[in-house]
Formats: C-alpha cells, structure tokens, sequence
C-alpha cells in the first residue's frame, strides 16, 4: 500500500488539479438548417454531414388514433 512521505500542501494539491477542469463545448452552425451541432458530427434536426444527407429525418410521426 502506498503511503506518502510527506504532507502534500493544499497549494500543491491544487497546482496539480489546476488542469482537471472541464471545458465548454464548441458547437458549430450547421451549413444546410442553420441549427447547433457538434463538431464533425451529422446535425441532429435535419440528418446532413457536409452537405449531404446522411440520415433520413422524419419531420412528424404518424400515430393512428384507434391503435392507442
């Protein structure tokens, strides 16, 4: 078991950590909807990846009111 020689100071402790903090995200505007996406990501709203479409998006779902 690992047992420390010395009392690590809190100002040493915090000089370590200094660097744990997280970082925002970076979002990018998507070039066809205009709408916020990740970074090198397919755009959730409309399913384009650099100006094709990837990804098949259905703007309203049909649910047929007698099978609920």
């Amino acid at each position: 078991m690992a047992v420390q020689q010395n009392k690590v100071s809190k100002s040493r402790r915090n000089n370590r950590r200094a660097h744990d903090a997280l970082v925002a995200a970076n979002p990018n505007e998507c070039a066809n909807c205009g709408e916020l996406k990740r970074p090198h990501h397919v755009c959730p709203s409309c399913g384009h990846y650099d100006d094709k479409e990837i990804v098949a998006v259905n703007d309203e779902v049909e649910i047929d009111e007698d099978a609920a």
